[in-house]
């Protein structure tokens, strides 16, 4: 606050997110046990064919998944494009299943659906007492879950600029610091990225970092849309 041109005060405005952090820790929560059930039943099921989940038999899906399988025998990072709703998680889950080993995880994460001021804590976990409202006991961040198996970044355009500095430190040195940690953890992973926007264009604008697109792109397809693949109607 100014007057006459002398600093006299200023006007804080803070925000409580303790509701923010607990509705996370729940959703956390779910979404781990969603996911342990999946495995489970995965590792049920006979020889289980990586593309059993993706239905049709056009050639845009077929050319689709031989690119897939190419890019499994690589440990490649793998960047698909397609338009919300195609099954881009679909496919990064067959490009997993192809690549690891049955008991490898395969760790999915929103960017679009994580607060800003959440998502390093998400992504790299606490220690205990690292913030206000945070579990006591500390929590894994979702990289320390991957390990040994898949990270898969959904809608990584809507990633805030801030936390691709990390992500990119994260992909070169596979070392993290988790939030309120001092000591330095390693993690060895895969990478599958998604996305349904152009990236070029998002860094020609500035919002993307190049350095961590090129990263991204080492290997990319695009999932056609039914739309592209009307043959397909009669099976799905």
């Amino acid at each position: 606050v100014y007057l006459k041109e002398e600093i006299i005060g200023a006007v804080v405005s803070e925000t409580d997110i303790t509701s923010q952090i607990r509705l996370n820790n729940e959703l956390y929560m779910t979404s781990e046990k969603l996911f342990h059930l999946e495995e489970e039943v995965r590792k049920s099921l006979p020889s289980v064919n990586p593309f059993a989940n993706i239905r049709g038999n056009s050639p845009a899906l077929k050319q689709t998944m031989e690119i897939v399988k190419e890019a499994a025998t690589t440990n490649a990072g793998v960047l698909i494009y397609g338009e919300s709703g195609v099954g881009k998680e679909l496919f990064a889950k067959a490009i997993h299943n192809l690549r690891e080993t049955d008991n490898a995880p395969f760790v999915a994460l929103n960017c679009g659906a994580i607060p800003s001021g959440l998502f390093e804590s998400e992504i790299f976990g606490y220690e205990k007492g690292a913030f206000s409202g945070a579990d006591q006991k500390g929590k894994k961040g979702k990289v320390e879950l991957a390990k040994g198996g898949t990270l898969f970044l959904d809608e990584i355009g809507e990633m805030p600029l801030e936390m691709q500095v990390k992500i990119l430190r994260l992909l070169q040195e596979r070392k993290f610091y988790p939030v309120g940690g001092t000591k330095e953890l390693e993690v060895d992973f895969r990478v599958v990225a998604a996305t349904n926007r152009d990236l070029k264009e998002l860094v020609s604008e500035g919002k993307f970092r190049e350095d961590l697109y090129y990263r991204l792109n080492v290997v990319n397809f695009k999932v056609p849309p039914l739309r592209e693949r009307l043959e397909d109607i009669i099976e799905l």
